[in-house]
C-alpha cells in the first residue's frame, strides 16, 4: 500500500452472491477512502472445509431469511443480483473451481483486468442464471470483460498449471489464516495489524475501525 493507504483484501469467489454485494461496494469506495483495495481470488469450498462450515441455506429459515436479505440488498445496493429458492439447489451443484482458477491466473497475468472479469462471472451466475462451470461460458465470460482471444486462450491453458493450482490454494490458506470462515472476508491491514471483516453488511464498521 502506498503511505498513508489502508490496504484493504476482499477474498471472494463468484459462487457467493454476499461477494458481489461486497465487491461492488468496495469498489465503488476506493475512490472515496484512502484505501488500496487488493482484489484476492479464492476458493469458497476450501474455506467451508478447512473450517466444518455449511452452506447458510441448510438451516430452512435462514435459506428463507437470506432470500429477502438478499433481494433487499440488491435493491439497496443497485446490484443486479437474482435470487430465488431454486438457486440454492443451483449453488451446490455447480463448482467454480475453474471460474477461481481462471480468475487466479488473470491475476497472475493482467491484475488490472480482475474486477471486470470477476464481475462478468457473477452477472453470469447471479443476473442470466448461466452454469459457469462449463468452458464455453467461461470463453463468454472473458469476450464480455473484453478480453482478446488470444489471452483468453493463454489463461485457458494456465487453468490446470501446478502454478495456477497452488496460487489459488495458498490464497485460500491465507484467508484461513486470518480467520476466515465463509465469505467475503474482508481484511483491513491498519496501524500493522490485520482486521477481519466478514460478509456484506460489515462496511460501516470496516470504514469505522480505518478512520473513514
Amino acid at each position: 500500500a502506498e503511505m498513508g493507504r489502508t490496504l484493504v483484501e476482499l477474498f471472494y469467489d463468484v459462487v457467493s452472491p454476499y461477494s458481489w454485494l461486497g465487491f461492488e461496494v468496495l469498489c465503488r469506495y476506493q475512490h472515496i477512502w484512502n484505501i488500496d483495495l487488493r482484489l484476492r481470488p479464492a476458493f469458497l469450498g476450501g474455506i467451508m472445509q478447512a473450517t466444518g462450515n455449511k452452506p447458510p441455506a441448510m438451516l430452512p429459515k435462514r435459506g428463507e431469511y437470506m432470500l429477502k436479505d438478499i433481494q433487499r440488498m440488491a435493491k439497496y445496493y443497485q446490484v443486479p443480483v437474482k435470487i430465488s429458492e431454486g438457486d440454492f439447489q443451483r449453488i451446490f451443484g455447480t463448482s467454480t473451481l475453474g471460474a477461481m482458477r481462471f480468475i487466479t491466473a488473470m491475476d497472475m497475468t493482467q491484475p488490472g483486468y480482475l474486477e471486470p472479469l470477476s464481475r462478468e462471472f457473477w452477472i453470469r451466475f447471479w443476473s442470466q442464471r448461466e452454469d459457469i462451470s462449463q468452458p464455453e461460458n467461461i470463453l463468454a465470460v472473458a469476450r464480455q470483460a473484453g478480453l482478446s482471444s488470444e489471452l483468453t486462450q493463454k489463461l485457458l491453458e494456465m487453468i490446470s498449471s501446478p502454478a495456477v493450482k497452488n496460487r489459488l490454494r495458498e490464497t485460500t490458506e491465507e484467508a484461513i489464516k486470518h480467520g476466515a470462515f465463509g465469505m467475503p472476508a474482508v481484511v483491513a491491514h491498519f496501524n500493522g495489524e490485520p482486521h477481519l471483516f466478514f460478509g456484506s453488511d460489515r462496511l460501516e464498521l470496516l470504514g469505522s475501525v480505518i478512520g473513514e
